[in-house]
């Protein structure tokens, strides 16, 4: 649905217009309080923090995925032992069974000699007699023998039920742990989707300014749209020339056909100190400034809710060429849109 909403959006030239002015207006920067700038920042360090977290998530799992298949490769070949050495004793007890009923026949034979050597010599009757009890302590034994195999042989079947229990537990969570990776890779790699189809849609949009002091980029899952300080502001002001209000009035249009996407609206200046005056006394003001009023064009210009905006100000400490000239000084003052995909149904899938 959303692909068919950013398509829409494309064809429609009005809409197309409205982003255009959309990212214009985020480049205002408003002046905000020291302590709200530190929980902006801290709100995007949790985002990138958050996005590393998921990364580590996705490696452990599929870590503890080699361990259990490890394990359950380990527990085959112990099973297969134990099958075959249930087998070698399976055979030694029907041996000892054929010897059993061999001996057994055998005691009746003796005792039908002893009947006949009953009737025959006493030393001949002696001999039979010790034969017999010869023969009667090796059966016990047998007998014995016999009633330990059994016991062993019933352990090693219990033992092999066991062990098939165990490996059907393996399996069962190796299986869900493959489920849940490849759900959450299914999940992450729908969010790069949807990422690169914003990012074109964006540009689309945006087409009438880029090389005019915009560009729109993608880089570690998000889309940042960077407008240079010439497209949007006069020098040491943060009200946003008419050209830059078409722009972001067009982006604007992009990012309310896309509620699932978060929007850090960041202000950057240069090295130099700021020369105004009035209520703006550096560029830590400056930024927020720009930042803030860019906030207010995308508010006024479109439906959306304010709870996805961000505004901060970044000063001149992440400059994009730390060379000391005219042109990376031009570079540097500029205003970032960074678009973040909501990452609550990853979240969800890694509590369960």
């Amino acid at each position: 649905m959303m692909l068919i909403k950013i398509y829409k959006a494309m064809r429609n030239k009005n809409l197309i217009k409205l982003v255009l002015v959309f990212a214009s207006a985020g480049l205002i920067f408003a002046c905000v309080p020291a302590r709200q700038f530190e929980e902006v920042k801290e709100a995007k360090e949790s985002c990138e923090t958050e996005r590393d977290d998921l990364k580590r998530n996705n490696e452990t799992l599929t870590t503890e995925n080699n361990e259990l298949q490890a394990q359950l490769d380990k527990m085959m070949i112990d099973k297969n032992a134990l099958v075959t050495d249930t087998a070698i004793k399976g055979n030694a007890y029907r041996t000892l069974t054929v010897q059993y009923d061999k001996i057994n026949e055998l005691y009746d034979q003796l005792l039908e000699n002893q009947e006949k050597l009953r009737q025959g010599a006493d030393a001949d009757a002696q001999k039979a007699m010790a034969l017999l009890q010869e023969t009667r302590e090796e059966l016990q034994r047998k007998e014995d023998e016999l009633r330990a195999l059994e016991a062993r042989l019933n352990q090693e079947r219990a033992n092999l039920d066991a062990m098939k229990i165990q490996i059907d537990l393996k399996e069962k969570e190796l299986e869900d742990q493959i489920a849940k990776t490849r759900e959450l890779e299914a999940i992450l790699s729908a969010k790069d989707s949807v990422m690169n189809a914003l990012r074109q849609t964006v540009a689309d949009a945006l087409v009438n300014f880029e090389g005019n002091g915009l560009t729109v980029t993608m880089k570690d899952g998000k889309v940042y749209v960077s407008l240079e300080e010439q497209l949007l502001f006069k020098s040491g002001k943060w009200d946003v020339d008419p050209k830059g209000v078409q722009a972001l009035k067009n982006l604007a249009g992009v990012l309310e056909d896309n509620p699932d996407i978060n929007i850090m609206i960041e202000g950057h200046t240069d090295e130099l100190a700021y020369g105004g005056n009035g209520n703006i006394t550096d560029n830590w003001d400056l930024s927020v400034k720009r930042a803030t009023s860019i906030v207010k064009i995308l508010l006024d210009n479109s439906s959306i809710d304010p709870k996805r905006l961000t505004a901060a100000g970044r000063s001149s400490y992440l400059p994009v060429d730390p060379a000391k000239t005219p042109e990376a000084r031009a570079k540097n003052r500029r205003t970032e849109i960074i678009l973040t995909p909501k990452l609550d149904a990853l979240y969800e899938l890694m509590n369960e």
